[in-house]
């Protein structure tokens, strides 16, 4: 079976693959000091609910944007799971050109999702990844990655503007209770400005994108509030929560998963 690790800025996610299907999937709140130790009393524990033990992984993959949590997912699996995990790189075979100016700095979760768009949907297309940022990621017909937009994520406007203005609360992101734009009172007309404001920075970009490359495009959206604004919109063609996690298990199929040294399995036996 296959570890799967997703860390961004705001969460981990852990899943395994069996090969054919995905067996689970859990959540856990980004610390990026965090414990090899403390991961593993929590996710050993909810592995054996889904009746896996640690020596059914066979290999891991890790995706991060968050480089001080490193050091502490590839100890957990090399002491936990006698792994030695792949990290994905902008190095690896991704089996695409990535057409950027320096792919080193692009961040992986941006090129996992374009290597799974590409793979289940085909192109070209364009990922909406609602993280803690809002990515538009471009992939073309030949699965390349051709770069695209970064914005605020919707939770830091929405933080933002309850810290900078002094008598506007802090309210949850959600679709307002009636399709009217205009709110009748401060609360209202404050969700209406976040989720409809979003809806068109949606639309505009991908109105524009699409005139750009001179093509129409299918449009995938992934990430945790995907869902929310597939309500506000028909842009969308795709909605896929899994596709990171797709991306990182493709991209396992496609390199060679690294073994221990000596030198790390005397470690992970002391």
């Amino acid at each position: 079976m296959l570890l799967v690790i997703d860390a961004g800025n705001t969460n981990v996610v852990f899943a395994v693959h069996d090969g054919a299907k995905w067996r689970g999937t859990w959540r856990i709140t980004m610390q990026a000091q965090r414990t090899s130790d403390e991961y593993a009393v929590w996710l050993l524990a909810l592995l054996r609910m889904q009746g896996i033990s640690a020596d059914d992984i066979e290999g891991a993959v890790i995706g991060t944007v968050v480089p001080a949590a490193l050091y502490h997912l590839r100890t957990l699996c090399r002491q936990w799971f006698a792994v030695e995990p792949l990290l994905a790189s902008a190095r690896l075979d991704w089996g695409f050109v990535i057409k950027m100016d320096n792919p080193d700095e692009v961040g992986v979760d941006r090129l996992l999702n374009g290597l799974a768009a590409h793979h289940l949907y085909g192109g070209p297309l364009t990922v909406i990844d609602f993280g803690t940022a809002t990515t538009f990621d471009v992939v073309d017909s030949e699965g390349s990655y051709c770069g695209g937009v970064i914005a605020p994520g919707i939770n830091l406007s929405v933080e933002a503007l309850h810290q900078a203005a002094a008598r506007l609360p802090r309210i949850g992101v959600g679709r307002p209770a009636v399709d009217s734009v205009i709110g009748r009172n401060t609360v209202t007309a404050m969700r209406s400005g976040v989720f409809w404001g979003y809806v068109g920075l949606i639309e505009g970009i991908v109105e524009r994108i699409r005139r750009e490359v001179g093509q129409d495009m299918k449009v995938l959206a992934t990430g945790g509030l995907a869902p929310l604004f597939s309500e506000g919109t028909t842009v969308f063609d795709h909605v896929d929560s899994m596709l990171t996690l797709n991306g990182l298990r493709i991209l396992a199929g496609r390199n060679p998963l690294p073994r221990l040294t000596i030198e790390k399995d005397l470690l992970t036996e002391g």
